[in-house]
Formats: C-alpha cells, sequence, structure tokens
C-alpha cells in the first residue's frame, strides 16, 4: 500500500514525540511491504510564531493531500520572538478545533485498555483492573466547544458557553457507537445530565429512538457525575461509551487513572470518510520539551489507529500495539509510568524497545 500522513508536530514535546510514531510507522512500512510518504506541516503557538495563525492555509492543504494526520499536542510556551504584543494572541487550541470542523471529525474515539503489566502502578487495586477494555466515543464538533458564546472583555463581569446539539449531530455520532459496539460486546452507555440540560434531555431521546435499529445492542444511561465515580469504582462493567464534547473530553482524561498516565492513551477523530486525524490525549508538557523524558506511546498506539481506521491495516495496527505491550513486558518505563523504586527510561529508549520489539519475528503479519 501507498500512503501520504501528514504530520502536525505542534508545541512542546509534540515534536519528540510524533517523531518517535513516525519512526514506528516507517518501520511498519519496512516489514510489511508499505510505502508511507510522510509531509510535515507548521500547527498550533509554532505556526503562530512563524505566520500568525495556528492553523496556517499551506497546513489545511497538506491535510487534504494526504490520507491521514498524525498530530502533537498545541499550547504552552514558544518563544513567540516574531509576535507582536500589540494585539491579541490566536490560541493554539482554536487551531484544532478549526481543523476538527474544517474535516467535519465529528467522533473521537479514545481507547483505554489496561496494560496488565502496569495495573499495580494505578492508585487503584490492582484487581479492579482486570480485563479493562473500554472505548470512549466523545463527540467532536458540537457542544459548548463550538456553540455560540460571549467572551468578557478586560473589565467584563459576563460571558457564556451554549452547549447546543441538533438531532443529526448525535444521531451520528451515536451511530458510531453503536457500530462499534456492535462488533465488541454489544454494550453501549450512554452518559449525559438528563436530570439538568435540555441539551442532554435530547440526548437520550435520540439515544433511545436508535435503539430498534441495533436489538443487538445493550443500551443503559448514566449521568456524567454518577459514571465519572462508577468508572473508578468498577470499570470493568463498562465496554462503550459515548458521550457529548466537554463531557467525553472530562472523563477520558479521568480515564488515564486505569491506564496509568495520559502517555499512555491514543485518540482517532474522524468522520463519515477513512480521514482521520490521529493524536494521544496528553497536552504538549512545556516543562519537560526537550528533556527526552515523554511518554511516547499515547503517540504510537495512535499511530496504530491511523493504521486501523485509516488505511484499513489491521494486522499493522495489531503489531504496533503487540509491540507497546512487549516493550513494556520487558521493562520499559518512561518517567510517568516507573512504579517506585523502578529506573525509568527516556523516549528514545522506549522507542526503540518498541521497534525492536516490532521486528522480531513473533510480530508478524499473520497476528
Amino acid at each position: 500500500m501507498k500512503a501520504t500522513i501528514a504530520l502536525l508536530s505542534g508545541d512542546g514535546i509534540g515534536p519528540e514525540v510524533v517523531g518517535h510514531a513516525r519512526m514506528m510507522l516507517a518501520a511498519v512500512a519496512e516489514k510489511f511491504g508499505h510505502e508511507f510518504t510522510f509531509r510535515e506541516a507548521l500547527f498550533g503557538d509554532i505556526a503562530t510564531d512563524k505566520g500568525g495563525e495556528p492553523l496556517p492555509l499551506e497546513t489545511i492543504r497538506i491535510c487534504e493531500e494526504s490520507d491521514a494526520v498524525l498530530m502533537g499536542a498545541v499550547g504552552g510556551p514558544s518563544g513567540g520572538t516574531q509576535w507582536s504584543s500589540d494585539k491579541p494572541r490566536p490560541r493554539p487550541e482554536q487551531g484544532l478545533l478549526d481543523l476538527r470542523a474544517h474535516f467535519k471529525c465529528f467522533a473521537n474515539l479514545r481507547p483505554v485498555r489496561v496494560f496488565p503489566v502496569l495495573a499495580g502502578g494505578s492508585p487503584l487495586k490492582a484487581e479492579l483492573l482486570h480485563d479493562v477494555d473500554i472505548l470512549f466515543i466523545r463527540e467532536l464538533t458540537g457542544g459548548a466547544y463550538f456553540g455560540p458564546r460571549k467572551e468578557a472583555g478586560a473589565d467584563g463581569d459576563e460571558a457564556f458557553d451554549t452547549m447546543l446539539y441538533t438531532t443529526p449531530e448525535i444521531r451520528r455520532v451515536a451511530k458510531v457507537a453503536f457500530e462499534a459496539a456492535q462488533r465488541r460486546k454489544q454494550k453501549l452507555t450512554s452518559v449525559d445530565k438528563a436530570n439538568v440540560l435540555a441539551s442532554s434531555r435530547l440526548w437520550r431521546r435520540v439515544v433511545e429512538s436508535m435503539k430498534p435499529e441495533y436489538p443487538d445492542v445493550t443500551v443503559e444511561h448514566a449521568l456524567v457525575d454518577s459514571f465519572a465515580m462508577q468508572m473508578l469504582r468498577t470499570p470493568d462493567r463498562y465496554d462503550v461509551v459515548v458521550a457529548e464534547n466537554m463531557f467525553g473530553d472530562i472523563l477520558t482524561d479521568e480515564s488515564a487513572v486505569l491506564a496509568g498516565s495520559l502517555g499512555m492513551l491514543p485518540s482517532a477523530s474522524i468522520g463519515e470518510g477513512k480521514f482521520g486525524l490521529y493524536e494521544p490525549i496528553h497536552g504538549s508538557a512545556p516543562d519537560i520539551a526537550g528533556k527526552g523524558i515523554a511518554n511516547p506511546s499515547g503517540t504510537i498506539l495512535s499511530g496504530a489507529l491511523l493504521l486501523r481506521y485509516s488505511l484499513g491495516l489491521e494486522r499493522e495496527a495489531r503489531a504496533i500495539e503487540s509491540a507497546v505491550e512487549t516493550a513494556l513486558r520487558n521493562g520499559g518505563r518512561t518517567a510517568d509510568i516507573a512504579a517506585p523504586g523502578e529506573t525509568p527510561v527516556g523516549s528514545g529508549l522506549f522507542a526503540n524497545m518498541v521497534r525492536e520489539a516490532l521486528a522480531k519475528p513473533s510480530i508478524s503479519i499473520d497476528e
């Protein structure tokens, strides 16, 4: 297969972890006989420094000419040497929202899998984490992040953000969730705040109305505050979870406690077609940028999702996931997942451990 992959490294630790993921994708191409072309583009604060906008038109063009996009996080200190201080600086997160909206990537898939070798490092009891494998599906282009808003001025004392949803917006992301549940354990949990919010009552009505279309899927509804508690008490009861934008954002960050660290979690943002945006769920972490200690797992695993959802290469995706697990079993621990007394390894060494595991004959195209 030939494919073009756009690389938007972003800010902070983004260039480091995206670089390691690129290396892994190149290793996959070599092992399995594919040809991947990588095209780099500016994104985030670094793009603002160089051109005044976090999402330049040239970056959009490169993404449009690619089969998928692999990204790092945006935000944080970025030098700013070329930026004039006499006008407001665009927020880098706005570039991310605009990118998702431009490509109509309305569903954000965030798998939370607990690797057995890391279960002992979680603040939760290890016995609670046995067989935890949750797929969160977060609506990505609606809700309070995209609804009408009023920004308070320098001396203002009022601001609002509107959590706005329409039936078509809810149906399309719920369809993704129902179909994912059919492929897994036929269990779907829909998270809302229907006892308070009108938008959540619409959300619940739409999900309920779709149940007859998927008679093999068992559906339960959960209030977001109750779910946030239950997920930590009995995480193994959940399989596919669908939530609106802000709730999904918060809950998936909370779920990092199950996996051991935000650095372990990947994500895929998809729409109607095969094109997708792939990124770790962690932030740009400017405080550790350049130190070579960031965990590249989330970005490497995002590369696996890219292979699965945009390129249709399931065996290759599983090979990367198996290689990450092998590296962890062999003692690879970056600082964020190292237990007390364990000596952490740097980003580069961990990535090399994954690449070495990928190269072994035991991780083959027959997996």
